[in-house]
């Protein structure tokens, strides 16, 4: 923008001001607000409401910035670490914008942001223009989901040390310019505080459909969630097509070929997906073909979703599907369960199961007890789970408390409850140097049905009373273990799975997953009061 103006009247300057001003008024009432929709997987072209540009526009040059007030900080959920305010019109797209990357591997990130908000991908250029969003990585060795995203001279300039951090910084601008709005002028610097914002999905006592889950991928990625597990094998079904035991999948389930296009989608929104495999509790459907396999107490009697853990055979066919899903499941992380087993559940488990007791003491000598073996089968299946180079992690109450065998080192702990027999506090776990995931389900758990003492968690309860710290029930360990605690996962337990659909789980976790992403992403006290917040996520549609 040339510097050499002529000089105008006061007059005339007092108008145009006023006019510019008029203007500026009418972007803020259409709003600096946020919105999250769903996006076609298909040529990066969006679906349902995108904001479009006005037809027969090109991209128009920013007027002077000393005709508009400071910025204001964009308004976004999660909501942005910090912004540098500046004087400007901000950004919105027009026709004849375009998204620019820097680098061959960030063009998914483009295009599916070209595509949502009515821009053309125009690849790697080196030129600029007025309306143009240029995509780039900067210097490597930084945190990977944290990025830069300055708004100035009628562009978007979005940077970060990773392809994660600048398609965070994608979701940060869609926000702001939906619905018309404008991305204000200034510049955003971003990161989350937790490494691990997940969302843990019950798909094997009831089946979700393959488009149910990749909406909720599409709702997670705009949210800045990266992690999706998935339960897919407990005593009522075993829900993804094997090839190395067919015998064991239930009728109703997806095949290969879905979840592929699900782990596909998951990685477009950089989500890792956490399969989980659930052993040696919770193997109903798997041993439904193979009675031999079932545990049985001193008198005979059948012990619920429990492998007798003391045969060969039990472990062989486990750990072929761990393999097999390895292959399937190609991320860095794996839940390998351990939760209620049934024999651990009862007053003297060595006289209940003596076959059990005499098994422990074969493999770890005279004083061995059924917690041992229970502890070494956990560490025999992480070990066949390491070989595929995976992180893994295990539910707490599968860590036992006096045992002569102690859990694999690398074994992080999924804190879930504190109501098992023997339980141990959070605490014990972080003085033992383990990493802890929350999945605190006295805040986190919506279990359909509300079975037991389970009910629906709120948002609200979430945005107010929790953050990564409370690990069990409703107090935080010290402040001193934060850094051990590697973030939390939101789930959803299929328990009762008549009692509500599809629709209805998505409706009723829609607040739950933004509050929980918000405290995950900054786990301080939020700026908004829980009703602003609430109608920050209402303009989201």
């Amino acid at each position: 923008m040339t510097q050499h103006r002529r000089r105008a009247s006061a007059q005339q300057v007092r108008r145009k001001r006023a006019v510019v001003a008029a203007a500026f008024a009418g972007t803020v009432a259409l709003g600096v607000g946020v919105g999250v929709w769903a996006s076609a997987d298909t040529g990066g072209r969006p679906a349902g409401d995108v904001a479009q540009a006005p037809s027969g526009r090109a991209p128009s040059s920013p007027s002077p910035s000393r005709s508009y007030p400071l910025s204001r900080a964009p308004r976004t959920i999660p909501a942005v670490a910090s912004h540098t305010a500046a004087h400007g019109p901000g950004w919105r797209p027009e026709k004849g914008g375009r998204v620019l990357v820097s680098d061959p591997s960030l063009a998914d990130e483009g295009r599916l942001t070209a595509g949502e908000l009515g821009l053309t991908y125009a690849g790697e250029k080196d030129d600029e223009r007025a309306g143009d969003v240029r995509l780039s990585l900067g210097a490597r060795g930084g945190d990977p989901e944290s990025y830069t995203m300055t708004v100035r001279d009628g562009r978007v300039d979005i940077s970060g040390p990773g392809e994660s951090g600048v398609f965070y910084g994608t979701r940060t601008l869609k926000q702001e310019v939906h619905g018309g709005g404008t991305a204000p002028e200034g510049v955003v610097r971003d990161r989350p505080a937790k490494p691990v914002r997940g969302f843990n999905l019950d798909i094997a006592r009831k089946p979700y459909s393959a488009s149910w889950i990749e909406d909720r991928i599409r709702e997670l990625g705009d949210l800045k969630f990266n992690e999706l597990g998935l339960h897919f094998s407990d005593d009522q079904a075993f829900r993804i097509e094997s090839s190395s035991h067919p015998e064991i999948v239930s009728k109703d389930h997806l095949t290969k070929a879905q979840v592929k296009r699900i782990v596909d989608l998951a990685k477009s929104r950089h989500i890792t997906v956490v399969p989980e495999i659930d052993s040696p509790g919770h193997l109903g459907a798997v041993m439904a073909p193979h009675p031999d396999l079932q545990l049985r107490n001193a008198n005979g009697v059948a012990t619920r979703g429990a492998i007798d853990i003391s045969k060969a055979g039990s472990a062989k066919i486990v750990d072929d599907l761990l393999n097999e899903f390895a292959g399937v499941f190609p991320g860095g992380q794996w839940h390998l369960g351990g939760d209620e087993y049934q024999a651990l559940t009862v007053s003297d488990p060595q006289a209940s199961y003596p076959q059990l007791a005499a098994a422990a003491r074969r493999k770890y000598g005279s004083g061995a007890t059924v917690a041992d073996l229970a502890t070494g089968w956990l560490n025999d299946r992480a070990a066949t789970v390491r070989a595929h180079h995976r992180t893994m992690r295990a539910w707490n109450d599968g860590f036992f408390r006096n045992t002569s065998v102690r859990p694999a080192d690398d074994l992080q702990v999924a804190y879930w409850t504190g109501k098992e027999i023997g339980a141990r506090q959070p605490v014990e776990y972080l003085r033992d140097g383990r990493k802890v995931l929350n999945y605190n389900d006295e805040f986190l758990y919506y279990v359909l049905g509300q079975p037991q003492t389970f009910v629906y968690p709120t948002g609200q309860r979430i945005y107010e009373q929790w953050n990564p710290r409370v690990l069990r029930g409703t107090t935080a360990v010290p402040s001193s273990y934060d850094g051990q605690i590697r973030g939390g996962s939101f789930a959803v337990w299929s328990d009762i799975p008549g009692a509500q659909t599809e629709a209805q789980v998505a409706a009723g976790i829609r607040m739950p997953l933004r509050a929980t992403v918000q405290k995950l992403w900054d786990p301080g006290r939020p700026e908004l009061s829980w009703a602003e917040f609430k109608a920050l996520a209402d303009r989201l549609g």
